[in-house]
């Protein structure tokens, strides 16, 4: 098969009132060498530091998110994006007062055997 109309994305279930849409990736379409996801965060959500094995870039919809990377914090509004490389120690969160609206394209795909998220302390 050529192409692949997506009609009904997976919604993956995160802890902190996160939703996810999955468009293409593991759980959507089996599919291990890319994912691109449909993410909104809520207002004073975050995720522990991560050292991700695979390239991710973020383009912002509305609102901001805030990437920590590299000693470096930046915040990341509508209308821009960011590429973090693999093999970098990254942290996310919208520690604003309205909703993050993002995708997020991951390749290979996001998975929780790739992400390497520290536990929180």
């Amino acid at each position: 098969m050529g192409h692949k109309h997506q009609t009904q994305p997976i919604q993956i279930p995160v802890p902190g009132g996160k939703t996810i849409d999955e468009h293409f990736g593991i759980p959507s379409t089996g599919s291990s060498e890319i994912s691109v996801a449909h993410m909104v965060a809520p207002a004073g959500w975050g995720e522990p530091f991560q050292t991700p094995n695979f390239d991710e870039w973020t383009l912002m919809v509305r609102g901001k998110k805030q990437i920590e990377v590299d000693g470096n914090i930046i915040i990341l509004s509508a209308g821009e994006s960011f590429f973090v490389e693999k093999g970098t120690k990254v942290r996310y969160s919208n520690p604003f007062t309205e909703d993050a609206e993002y995708w997020s394209i991951c390749t290979p795909a996001f998975s929780l055997d790739l992400v390497n998220r520290e536990l929180e302390t």
